[in-house]
């Protein structure tokens, strides 16, 4: 039955179209080698009391990765929403076509099998939303200026945290797991980082869909205070032009929405990739048994 959803998405295509993507994430402009200051300059010029709240994303995000924190998600909405979507595309289907209706609610398990079209809109309906709160949010909590960005710094990492691991759930995986939330951390690196991280973390990414991934993935999270400190630093240069009263709430709502709209971005990308190559190599599987 799954076949028959994506028959109409070439899935070598679209895998195609996500390497492409990933190669003009390498390519980095003039404006934004010149926004990544070295760090000791961006310590000097930035108020203690912003030093001190991006120091605690240290101890967030590393709480994330080893339990999920205060900022572990619950998948049911994001799969009521999946649900919704796939009653929608049913209803699309050509006379005679059928699909297996899960009884008591979409599991995650079933979500794994849904056409990557439904996936997609879900994704996407899900990003449009949360780009838009964290617009409001930044002009909210740029009206003060300094005396109001401690505030935005935890709530944009909590929204950047909670869009990753909505995207998972979308492509059918478990952001609960261990596994899955240092995936979501190193989306965030990607985010940020400059052509020779987005380059390393590909390189890193790409262990997930090899048979030996455990081993080599989880050997990663000794070094996950460098993923926090690339965040950190790309996360410390935006905030760094919200500090003026009111004139911080314009730039405040541009910067979060930028903010959230790259974190999104990488993730829907590359947690579809994962999605892609695991189908592609199912299929391959299937092809092999036949023969």
């Amino acid at each position: 039955m799954k076949e028959d959803w994506d028959e109409d998405i070439d899935l070598q295509k679209e895998l195609q179209n996500i390497e492409a993507w990933e190669k003009e994430q390498k390519q980095v402009f003039f404006w934004e080698k010149l926004s990544r200051l070295p760090f000791m300059l961006l310590d000097k010029v930035t108020p203690k009391l912003i030093r001190d709240k991006l120091g605690d994303l240290l101890g967030e995000m590393g709480r994330f990765m080893q339990t999920g924190g205060q900022y572990l998600v619950q998948p049911k909405s994001v799969l009521k929403l999946l649900e919704q979507n796939r009653q929608q595309y049913s209803g699309t289907l050509a006379a005679g076509g059928t699909i297996d209706e899960p009884q008591g609610g979409l599991t995650l398990e079933q979500a794994r099998e849904l056409p990557l079209a439904i996936m997609d809109r879900t994704a996407e309906e899900l990003i449009r939303g949360r780009v838009k709160f964290a617009a409001v949010q930044g002009a909210t909590t740029g009206v003060g200026g300094v005396f109001t960005l401690a505030a935005d710094i935890p709530m944009v990492l909590g929204l950047s945290l909670k869009v990753l691991q909505e995207i998972a759930v979308c492509y059918g995986y478990d952001p609960r797991t261990e596994q899955e939330r240092i995936f979501i951390v190193k989306c965030l690196q990607f985010a940020s980082a400059d052509v020779v991280g987005k380059k390393a973390v590909l390189e890193e990414l790409a262990l997930f869909e090899r048979e030996d991934k455990e081993l080599q993935v989880f050997s990663q999270i000794q070094g996950w205070r460098e993923v926090v400190q690339t965040y950190r630093d790309s996360f410390g240069t935006k905030k760094l032009f919200q500090l003026i009263p009111v004139a911080g709430m314009i730039f405040g709502s541009i910067s979060n929405k930028e903010t959230i709209g790259d974190v999104a971005e990488a993730g829907k990308m590359l947690y579809r990739k994962r999605r892609i190559l695991a189908r592609l190599n199912q299929k391959k599987a299937i092809n092999d048994s036949d023969r």
